[in-house]
């Protein structure tokens, strides 16, 4: 009985053996490839010769302590500079020469989101600006007009002007009768339009279109012999 039982044991366990010995051999020919056979050569990359300077040369004169590079990507989700804040930061640049005078990008492209908070809060504290159908912007704030407090929402749409992103109401409302709202409205526009400047950005980089989306402005700016890195 002791004997029977011992064999079965064995047997299960060399059956055990030979199943664990067949997977790793199964798992290590798939992993590897036959010692100095024939390789297959690996395919394209997706983004091989997809870049707009792909194959490009280095400019001449080329300093021998100077790095060119023909593209340079940078993807962040916040960027913090002086007296603004990005987020969802992303930009190019291309044709880019580091070296003792600095880094300096040929071109330079950046795509970067102005959240509301930051642009609302220049108009003053309790100002909420978000986003209104067909694109429009709202401004909702509480001004000073004609000795008395008025809640007034103002929608407008977003435009770029001097390289700066500005909103400039079309309609203002306060809740009163429509003839008072055109008076007051005069007085108040001021007060409810927007003229942001994405400061701290290098120089030569400029704001060219906006666009309102659910978390702000999308703002696209450009720029030729973009100085990065003093």
């Amino acid at each position: 009985m002791e004997w029977t039982r011992a064999k079965d044991w064995l047997i299960g366990a060399g059956g055990m053996v030979i199943v664990l010995g067949l997977t790793a051999a199964i798992a290590w020919w798939v992993v590897s490839s036959p010692a100095g056979g024939d390789e297959a050569a690996p395919g394209p990359s997706p983004t091989a010769g997809a870049g707009p300077t792909a194959g490009a040369a280095p400019p001449a004169g080329l300093g021998g302590d100077e790095v060119w590079l023909a593209d340079l990507a940078l993807d962040a989700g916040t960027v913090a500079i002086a007296g603004s804040l990005l987020h969802d930061v992303k930009a190019v640049g291309q044709g880019v020469v580091t070296g003792p005078g600095g880094m300096v990008a040929e071109r330079l492209a950046v795509d970067a989101t102005v959240p509301f908070d930051v642009v609302a809060g220049e108009l003053g504290d309790g100002t909420v600006v978000r986003a209104a159908d067909g694109g429009q912007v709202l401004v909702v704030r509480t001004v000073e007009a004609l000795g008395r407090e008025l809640d007034v929402n103002a929608t407008g749409t977003v435009r770029v002007d001097a390289g700066r992103l500005v909103v400039e109401p079309h309609s203002i409302d306060f809740g009163g009768p429509g003839f008072l709202s055109d008076a007051v409205g005069a007085a108040v526009r001021s007060l409810v339009t927007i003229e942001h400047s994405i400061e701290g950005l290098p120089e030569g980089l400029v704001l060219q279109d906006v666009a309102v989306q659910d978390d702000g402005f999308r703002a696209s700016l450009s720029g030729e012999d973009v100085k990065l890195v003093p």
